[in-house]
């Protein structure tokens, strides 16, 4: 509900906007069943650790509908940078070279919000992604995603937190959840793959906890 009513105040700004389009999809109720939802699984790459500072270099996402990972909606999005990769290319081994036919901003940001539209945004991290996604948002269109999100670190998190389970550091990075649920290594730091790793920890934290019976949207916590 919230978010609706934050779309409603922001609607005048964003109109004839790619978020006005994505917008315009209904959003998912937190009482549905999470195989009747879609969920959008999206990662990103950027030059620095610091929103504030750094730039967006690098978006990957799929589709996770019926219960399963939609290879076919992959997509890997190069964004092209205005002040370069810097350091920031020995951990996603993105480099200037390979910018310089990227996607503008602008292009990347429409693409991604026309395959979100309609679904639950998924991110492992949240609070990192979101900062530069609703940066950018807000630089182009006027206002934040306004998406519902579901972030993995935080439901793992909250999970063994439930559990009174220690959380040693490390303890939630990608790989380690995976490798709690027994998923394999993955190959870490490159936005699409990151973005698959994620939608398969989804699927096998919702497994575990749902035990095969309904599982909702606001299960999701």
């Amino acid at each position: 509900m919230w978010l609706a009513l934050r779309r409603l105040r922001w609607a005048r700004r964003v109109a004839a906007s790619p978020l006005q389009a994505c917008w315009r999809e209904p959003l998912p109720g937190r009482r549905c069943d999470w195989r009747a939802l879609s969920f959008l699984v999206c990662d990103a790459e950027m030059s620095s650790l610091d929103p504030r500072q750094g730039e967006l270099l690098s978006l990957g996402w799929v589709t996770v509908a019926e219960g399963a990972v939609q290879l076919g909606t992959a997509r890997h999005q190069l964004i092209a940078s205005e002040h370069g990769v810097g350091q920031s290319a020995t951990i996603h081994q993105i480099h200037d070279r390979e910018l310089a036919a990227a996607s503008p901003p602008a292009a990347a940001m429409a693409a991604l919000l026309q395959a979100a539209a309609g679904k639950v945004l998924v991110l492992h991290h949240a609070p990192l992604d979101l900062a530069y996604l609703n940066r950018l948002s807000r630089q182009l269109y006027g206002a934040s995603l306004l998406l519902p999100v579901v972030d993995t670190l935080a439901l793992e998190r909250a999970q063994r937190e439930r559990r009174g389970s220690p959380l040693t550091p490390g303890a939630l990075t990608l790989q380690a959840c995976r490798a709690h649920y027994g998923l394999p290594d993955h190959g870490a730091h490159n936005a699409l793959q990151d973005a698959l790793a994620t939608a398969e920890l989804l699927l096998a934290q919702i497994a575990r906890r749902s035990a095969g019976g309904r599982f909702t949207l606001g299960d999701l916590r």
